[in-house]
């Protein structure tokens, strides 16, 4: 862990060749963590976790005036890259929001992580930045779990916290973010 943390330093200071090393460090890791990902979107995702990966550094090292201060700051910014790229994602496969003429059920995070539609994502990335709002540290694990694919321990880890607070805190999480959403579903079809 250290070593990230020393490789953020240097790449911050401008430390010549600092930010091949970091991403020779990283890229293993980001790799697994977007290939966890990829594998719970729905047949058919154009994206591929080399290419989520990619995508995801690019956007953290195009940020010229951002600096990391540690392991954890940067896989918080990585979770968050991925989310976004891949909520862009399904926007971009060019579904309505609500399905058209279809009535689009309530997926919980469990189901919406085992494959859910492409309008449930959007769902939960609306209501997400509704609780970032409200609880940006659990709105932090939620981007951990369920787009980085981190463990529940390993996403305590990241956050700095002990592993029955990241519990806890997952699910306040999942409750606030169903309740949310069966709002969201409720107001959209009155």
């Amino acid at each position: 862990m250290a070593d990230v943390t020393r490789l953020l330093d240097a790449v911050a200071a401008g430390e010549d060749g600092a930010g091949n090393r970091l991403w020779a460090a990283v890229y293993a890791e980001l790799r697994t963590l977007a290939a966890a990902q990829v594998a719970r979107e729905q047949p058919g995702h154009t994206l591929d976790p080399t290419a989520l990966v990619h995508e995801a550094f690019l956007r953290l090292a195009v940020d010229e005036g951002h600096t990391f201060a540690n392991r954890r700051h940067f896989f918080g910014a990585a979770a968050t890259a991925m989310r976004r790229i891949l909520v862009e994602a399904a926007r971009a496969r060019g579904r309505e929001k609500r399905g058209g003429d279809r009535r689009r059920e309530y997926a919980d995070l469990d189901a919406l992580a085992a494959g859910g539609s492409d309008d449930d994502l959007l769902a939960l990335h609306d209501a997400l930045d509704r609780f970032a709002a409200v609880d940006p540290e659990r709105a932090k694990l939620v981007e951990l779990r369920f787009f980085a694919g981190l463990t529940l321990p390993q996403a305590a880890e990241c956050l700095g916290v002990s592993p029955s607070t990241a519990d806890r805190g997952w699910r306040y999480a999942r409750a606030w973010l169903h309740a949310a959403m069966a709002d969201d579903e409720n107001s959209a079809g009155a």
